[in-house]
């Protein structure tokens, strides 16, 4: 079984001042929501869906799977004050409906709604393959490190650097695990977790289209591509 696992129960401060989170801002009259979810929904190979949100959304999110026939949205789970918080929320939602350990879970940024097909079944026969993958695209910019925000300490080899995107795809028996091993120990997402637990994690190509809405540029970049 193919279980997509949408994060999206973030509070979008990096967007400014909102009137709510912007996995809910409307585009087209759709939330950003739908669009993610419906990527998800329109693929032959994802078999559920479950959605992690916001408390005071839940309804609401219940109401738009109704209202737009997601019809694999089988769980709206209440998300947690981090995103690991959040993630492992849904795991544990998935382990109490009975989950197999093989099978493949993908996790998702609520805020890429333009993943591709593509992305999604190379993650799954790739996860099947090697049980851990992230999807990336090779860095375009020179990466320059500095400790202080002042200096330049160090210019790493941009040939050996990639962006990190999501989904992020594991077997489930493993990364679950991983959050159960992690519950004390604050990571920015999935793939850190599984490596701090010592697993090898292989990369599936991504695409600049499945770029993430951080900011009123990337929400406007966002609107003028589905225009």
């Amino acid at each position: 079984m193919n279980i997509a696992l949408i994060v999206a129960a973030g509070s979008g401060t990096r967007m400014g001042n909102l009137d709510c989170p912007k996995q809910f801002l409307l585009v087209n009259n759709k939330p950003i929501l739908y669009y993610t979810v419906n990527a998800f929904e329109t693929n032959p190979n994802i078999d559920k869906i479950l959605i992690v949100t916001n408390k005071a959304y839940i309804e609401q999110v219940k109401n738009w799977s109704d209202q737009y026939q997601l019809t694999k949205v089988n769980y709206v789970v209440e998300g947690g004050s981090t995103r690991q918080e959040s993630v492992f929320n849904g795991l544990k939602t998935l382990k109490n409906a009975g989950i197999n350990e093989n099978d493949v879970i993908l996790i998702h940024d609520c805020a890429r709604p333009l993943i591709s097909q593509d992305i999604i079944n190379n993650n799954i026969e790739a996860c099947k393959k090697h049980d851990a993958v992230d999807t990336a695209i090779a860095a375009s910019d020179t990466i320059m490190k500095s400790l202080n925000g002042d200096k330049i300490d160090s210019i790493p080899n941009r040939k050996e650097l990639y962006q990190s995107q999501t989904p992020q795809t594991f077997k489930f028996g493993l990364i679950y695990k991983a959050h159960e091993n992690a519950m004390n120990n604050e990571a920015t997402d999935d793939c850190m977790l599984v490596k701090m637990a010592g697993n090898d994690i292989y990369l599936v190509n991504g695409s600049k289209l499945n770029f993430k809405i951080t900011t009123q540029e990337d929400l406007e970049l966002f609107k003028s591509i589905i225009k």
